[in-house]
């Protein structure tokens, strides 16, 4: 999951929301509405007007009521309320202190219930010795992470492939394990080894999630590189990661167009690669070091899972920081626990559900999406064409999905080209909504075409392996809130002056199952530790830098961020990384980055201050910058403003004063 990040502002309208509407009575009558009289013909506008009605709201308001309202079956269903009866609790808020305060239980308990198999126990769920910035989580223990994802019954689906004619495929336990182990066999043979680094750079199909398991069950390294960027981006991260072999594809197909893909990966210079063939498209460019998927699959179709410590690694993602240089997280064996554990909590996740997520494995909602699925007994759905069409809609109703994820920038597309007012979803039980900051419009209208079941808005990131900040069903949920903290996990928020605060920055408070404890290319220290405040009772802070602002009644909201990071798309980046592409343009002397702050999903604003010996007009400059974004970072990346300035403003240490840049750009506006 990349972290949510994006503006203040819950509306459209741009005014402050009312304090959260909990009404009893209105709250029921909205309940009886969406049970009784809600159908899939009816429209957002019609359910907006019955909502309003109901609490009493004008359009200016906002949407701080609940939307969701759980019946008490719901309620008492719930994997969370089920684990609150076991323990004795009375409810959500109750089940988050006990795990904060009694974690090694916590995690414990978390372990039983995601029934990971050991092949040698642990000594303990925690090191005693070990401390709150580097924690030892089941000492002594070997297992293989990617062997537990295959503990269902074989004859169970794991994977549901929709493709963009229409076909529907499932694929049995027995058939992706029999997958995986090829390729583990295959690794072997071409002389991968245990701790070898090895890249996959493929959209999201049954073969990268086979890929993604057989490489830990092999004992190696996956290496986590989004399909969408360019050479040169790819380049750096397959030398970062020193990786020795290297998953793609030819091309990616999607709306009928071949993307070029391995062409890309070719010009990087990186190691021999394995090319998958996309559908109609035949293999072309291959140097000779590289091979076809079909020479390099192994016709072995069982395999001894290696067995590893739960400090080893199995995933190395990148995550962008303000260096301009992606920080290299690694996942060890632990990590995919915070993501079952997350799931299963937070996202009720059970055994038979359907999980679909639009992603790839170069961005943590990959990975998160096999582990939280496959762990939890779960099938994962995969769409083989644009999320944002007709046909992944239909697809999503076809396939059963029981929760589907989304980033607030595919709803506000599903909204603009009308997929959502065509979209019928009667099996879904919930969405989830991470990589930005969620826009309530959209979000309520999303809640509109499933009888208005519950966004569960989910915040963290790479270096979690999870979220901090996310939701449960079990409680009434108004769009765009957070109205849990992640349990095993908790958080402060402190102002500038380092106080707390209902509006601040957000530090972590550790231990946990999934924190990071290591870089590979920064001192991880530095990065989250250094120089942070003392938590309560002297606690060890982790910087995170999320704003977030604390609500009545104890839900959140999420604010942006406090650094120079930014969510375009679902996909952090660091504005020194847009600026590093930007430079290459002879036409300006230097240029900002930042992030809109006008509700929702970012927007890319460009300050630019232009070369006057080279500077040919506003025209040529946009067309320029707009190309070096495209084709020396990423394409999915758009620039929504640029605005030329005489200097960039900048604090007494030189630092671009990016808060001063935005409001800028709102002052114009207005």
């Amino acid at each position: 999951m990349n972290d949510q990040s994006g503006q203040r502002g819950p509306s459209d309208t741009g005014h402050s929301p009312r304090p959260s509407v909990e009404d009893a009575a209105a709250m029921e009558a909205w309940a009886r509405y969406c049970r009784e009289t809600w159908n899939p013909a009816t429209g957002s506008a019609e359910a907006e007007r019955v909502y309003r009605d109901l609490y009493g709201l004008q359009p200016e308001d906002g949407f701080p009521a609940s939307a969701w309202v759980p019946d008490p079956e719901i309620v008492e269903a719930a994997n969370l309320t089920k684990l609150c009866r076991e323990l004795g609790l009375d409810g959500p808020e109750s089940l988050h202190r006990w795990s904060v305060e009694n974690r090694v239980d916590f995690w414990e308990l978390m372990i039983r219930k995601i029934g990971l198999s050991f092949l040698t126990p642990p000594e303990s769920t925690l090191d005693p010795a070990s401390s709150v910035e580097s924690p030892r989580w089941l000492p002594g223990a070997t297992f293989n992470i990617a062997a537990n994802c295959f503990l269902s019954p074989p004859g169970q689906t794991a994977v549901i492939v929709g493709q963009e004619d229409g076909t529907l495929i499932r694929h049995s336990q027995e058939d992706l394990g029999r997958l995986a182990n090829q390729v583990a066999n295959g690794l072997r043979d071409v002389g991968i080894r245990e701790g070898d680094a090895v890249a996959v750079i493929l959209p999201m199909t049954l073969e990268a999630v086979a890929i993604y398991l057989g490489t830990i069950l092999a004992g190696a390294v996956v290496v986590s590189i989004a399909d969408s960027f360019a050479a040169g981006e790819i380049e750096l991260r397959l030398r970062i990661a020193d990786a020795k072999l290297v998953f793609t594809a030819n091309a990616i197909v999607r709306g009928g167009k071949a993307l070029p893909l391995f062409s890309r990966v070719g010009e990087a210079a990186g190691p021999a690669a394995v090319v998958l063939n996309a559908p109609g498209t035949s293999p072309a460019g291959l140097r000779e070091r590289d091979r076809t998927w079909e020479n390099f699959l192994s016709a072995k179709d069982s395999f001894r899972p290696v067995a590893l410590g739960p400090d080893d690694t199995i995933n190395i993602l990148f995550s962008s920081g303000t260096t301009g240089t992606p920080k290299a997280i690694p996942w060890t064996q632990t990590t995919p626990l915070k993501c079952a554990a997350d799931a299963f909590l937070h996202h009720d996740l059970r055994p038979g559900d359907v999980a679909c997520w639009p992603t790839n494995l170069g961005w943590m909602m990959g990975p998160w999406l096999i582990f939280a699925t496959l762990l939890n007994r779960g099938t994962v759905a995969i769409y083989e064409g644009l999320p944002h069409s007709d046909g992944f809609c239909r697809f999503v109703e076809e396939a059963g999905v029981t929760l589907l994820g989304v980033i607030p920038s595919l709803v506000r597309a599903w909204r603009e080209n009308g997929a959502l007012d065509r979209a019928v979803w009667t099996r879904l039980r919930a969405f989830s909504s991470t990589g930005e900051c969620s826009n309530p419009a959209d979000m309520f209208h999303l809640m509109s075409r499933a009888g208005f079941r519950p966004v569960i808005e989910y915040c963290g990131g790479t270096e979690i392996g999870g979220g901090y900040l996310s939701a449960t069903v079990a409680k009434p949920l108004a769009p765009a809130t957070f109205n849990l903290p992640a349990c095993g996990l908790d958080l402060v928020v402190l102002d500038e002056e380092n106080r707390a605060a209902e509006k601040g920055e957000v530090f972590l408070v550790g231990p946990s199952i999934g924190l990071s404890t290591r870089l590979l290319n920064a001192d991880h220290h530095d990065v989250y530790y250094a120089n942070t405040p003392p938590g309560p009772g002297g606690c060890l802070l982790r910087r995170h830098g999320d704003h977030v602002e604390r609500l009545p009644g104890g839900a959140h909201r999420m604010l942006g961020r406090q650094d120079d990071t930014m969510n375009l798309g679902g996909i952090k980046v660091g504005s020194a990384e847009i600026e590093r592409a930007l430079a290459t343009v002879p036409t300006v002397r230097e240029t900002a980055a930042v992030a809109s702050d006008d509700g929702g999903p970012s927007r890319l604003l460009v300050f630019a201050v232009p070369n006057p010996e080279t500077f040919t007009g506003l025209t040529d400059l946009e067309t320029d910058l707009r190309r070096a974004l495209r084709e020396r970072l990423n394409p999915l990346f758009k620039i929504s403003e640029i605005h030329l300035v005489e200097s960039l403003p900048r604090t007494a240490s030189n630092k671009v004063m990016r808060r001063l840049l935005r409001a800028r750009a709102e002052e114009k506006k207005s």
